[in-house]
This record gives structure tokens, C-alpha cells and sequence, in this order.
């Protein structure tokens, strides 16, 4: 019967070669993959619960994929690597590493000279990061939670509440959500950070 996955604005579609990397073939609705991949995120949050972490931690390729991997390794095969073609949106694909390592870089200044407040160091930062569009699947829950992972860790601040609602969801939070990285690819973050404090 295979997977039938129908998508919302600011989702982006898989390709055959990567919906074949789905590793629960019972799996054959949004609604059931979206709960497979919820449960498989609870459990990466627990993992990171009471764990001490410092930006030079964080802020590497390492963690990253490792990160993606813990959100999303019991539900795709490719969990973890950093996507091989190109999207609707997103960098082509083979400068993914180059860039993220430029970004960490980035962010690691931004951290030691205080060049932004603790919340628009985090939010720049996952905007950046959403933007590049590293993996196949689930870039917009991993630039959120990597973004609270930053403000909770390491900027010692709460972590953020993106509209109190599920952002795979298609609603007026979910708009007002796009609408804000909209703004923010405009270079100005100030919707983005309302927003994650909302």
C-alpha cells in the first residue's frame, strides 16, 4: 500500500528514494507517521534532560547530525545525514557542510562577544540553520529544538514556547509561524522572536 503523505504550506516533499527509507512499513498516513515521529522526538528531549552541554559542544557537526538522528532514527533510515538532492527550498545540497560549519563559527562569535541578547543569538541562529534545510525531514522541529538546546544550555535562559502549539499542524499559529521565518529571511527577526516567546 506504501505511504501516502499529503502536505502542508511549508512542507517539503520527500522523494521516492527517501519515503523507501521509512523503517515502519505498517506506516501509511500523515497522521501515523507524525505520531511515530512525535514519540521518537519525546525521547531525544528526555535524552538531552539534566544533560550539561557547552557551545563547543553544541555548535558541531557532530551534535547536529547526532541530534537529528536521537529526533528521528527509530522512524527514517536517514536520520542523521544530511540530505543528497536538491529541494524547493534550502541551499543545493553538497555546500550543506560547508555552510553549517560557517554558521557554527558564526554563532560561536556571537556567543563570546555578546553581539545579540541571549534570545536573538538563539533565534538567529535557528533561522539560519532552517534555512539551510540540511536534512530531508523534520529541519523546521530540529532548528527549534537545537535553537532551545542554545538558550536553555548555554545562554541559561527558558526555553521557548513556539506558539504553545504542534507547528506540523496546519493552523494560525503554524501561519503566523511562517510568516515570522518569512520576515527573518528579510533579516529582521523581531516576528521570530515574539513568536517563540508567544
Amino acid at each position: 500500500m506504501g505511504l501516502n503523505l499529503e502536505y502542508i504550506d511549508g512542507q517539503t516533499p520527500l522523494d521516492e528514494n527517501e519515503i523507501h527509507g521509512l523503517k515502519i512499513p505498517s506506516i501509511t498516513t500523515k497522521g501515523e507517521l507524525d505520531e511515530m515521529e512525535q514519540n521518537n522526538i519525546e525521547e531525544a528531549q528526555l535524552w538531552l534532560l539534566g544533560r550539561k552541554l557547552n557551545y563547543q559542544q553544541i555548535l558541531t557537526l557532530e551534535f547536529i547530525l547526532s541530534l537529528h538522528k536521537r529526533m528521528y532514527g527509530n522512524v527514517w533510515n536517514w536520520a542523521g545525514e544530511f540530505r543528497k538532492t536538491d529541494k524547493n527550498l534550502g541551499i543545493p545540497f553538497f555546500q550543506i557542510s560547508t555552510e553549517l560549519k560557517k554558521l557554527l563559527e558564526d554563532t560561536k562569535f556571537w556567543i563570546e562577544n555578546n553581539t545579540y541578547n541571549p534570545d536573538e543569538i538563539a533565534i538567529r541562529f535557528k533561522h539560519c540553520l532552517v534555512s539551510m534545510h540540511c536534512f530531508s525531514n523534520g529541519n523546521g522541529r530540529h532548528s527549534r529544538m537545537m535553537a532551545d538546546i542554545l538558550i536553555e544550555k548555554v545562554l541559561k535562559k527558558e526555553i521557548f514556547s513556539w506558539g504553545m502549539s504542534n507547528l506540523s499542524k496546519e493552523n494560525d499559529i503554524r501561519s503566523n509561524y511562517l510568516k515570522a521565518i518569512k520576515l527573518a529571511d528579510q533579516h529582521d527577526y523581531s516576528e521570530l522572536m515574539n513568536f517563540a516567546r508567544s
